[in-house]
């Protein structure tokens, strides 16, 4: 558990701001024994409580596991709620996928539960770094729904690049290739229902965001992974559940677009400004956000490509 100071500016900010509308957390079927919440496509806000990203389900014969915890202490407590209303096996693990604030800040409540919380090793050191900021905006944005929140570091933490899980019957395996949107990104595969859920190495509907703990040269290992494998079912990090020519068409060739972009000005010496400005958005303005997110996509993109 993390001994954070987030607790004196929430005093200053947590003011109670009275609304009608809750988030409303239903997990749906995506194949046997497995199903997906899908967050709101847009920003965090005090309606959807931070949960603008997707979660996941596996039921087994001996207890449920869940793909990441939710942004606060409230809002796992209302995916608990939705685990009960699928099956009254006890959630033994939670899988925290990367170090983002809605893959993690719920893993207090699943702990005091007695689930076993499991990240990659390569995630600790950006969930310690990055708790307070998480804290702090979260607080700004939610208020009062954030209260009770305890940034909580994960029990177990997965060594190297592949790992074998089993409950149940049901074999998960556990993929990390150095990172992607943040360093602890890792992916589990369920061979036996050919389902996928890739954290936020996959975006679809909506533009992913580099920021400046994104690796894109890992992201892409990563989604190269993805390719191999061939998943009939892909749960993304953000949009609905999908298949891989749409997580290609909107995550791995705009990666792939950037990058190629990108390299060219570094090699070229064009200067940063003119590089963002240059590349050519118009195939992935569908994308929701894009507007808004390409600009610093391309910016911290330049930068890494500088530094490789």
């Amino acid at each position: 558990m993390l001994n954070t100071c987030w607790f004196k500016i929430c005093l200053g900010l947590c003011i109670a701001t009275p609304s009608a509308h809750a988030v409303d957390i239903n997990f749906k079927p995506v194949t046997d024994g497995v199903y997906a919440y899908v967050g709101d496509k847009g920003g965090r806000t005090y309606d959807n409580e931070g949960l603008n990203a997707n979660i996941g389900l596996i039921v087994t014969s001996a207890g449920a596991v869940l793909i990441d915890s939710g942004a606060t202490s409230q809002s796992a407590r209302k995916i608990h709620e939705a685990v009960r209303r699928v099956t009254p096996q006890p959630v033994k693990w939670v899988i925290n996928t990367g170090g983002q604030d809605h893959r993690w800040l719920g893993n207090g409540y699943f702990l005091a539960q007695g689930a076993d919380i499991i990240a990659h090793a390569n995630a600790r050191a950006d969930m310690l770094a990055r708790a307070n900021d998480h804290m702090v905006n979260l607080t700004a944005t939610l208020k009062e729904r954030a209260d009770g929140t305890v940034p909580t570091l994960p029990t177990r933490f997965i060594e190297g690049f592949d790992a074998r899980l089993e409950l149940g019957g049901i074999t998960l395996e556990l993929r990390h290739r150095g990172g992607g949107h943040t360093p602890g990104d890792m992916m589990v595969w369920l061979p036996s229902r050919n389902v996928l859920f890739s954290g936020d190495i996959v975006y679809v509907d909506r533009i992913l965001s580099v920021i400046p703990v994104s690796n894109t040269k890992a992201w892409l290992t990563a989604f190269k992974v993805i390719e191999d494998l061939q998943p009939r079912h892909i749960v993304p990090g953000h949009g609905d559940v999908t298949n891989l020519a749409t997580a290609a068409a909107d995550t791995g060739e705009y990666l792939l677009a950037l990058r190629a972009h990108m390299k060219k000005a570094v090699d070229d010496g064009v200067d940063l400004s003119v590089a963002v400005k240059s590349f050519n958005p118009q195939p992935f303005m569908r994308l929701l956000n894009a507007a808004e997110l390409m600009p610093g996509n391309a910016n911290r993109t330049y930068l890494e490509l500088e530094r490789e």
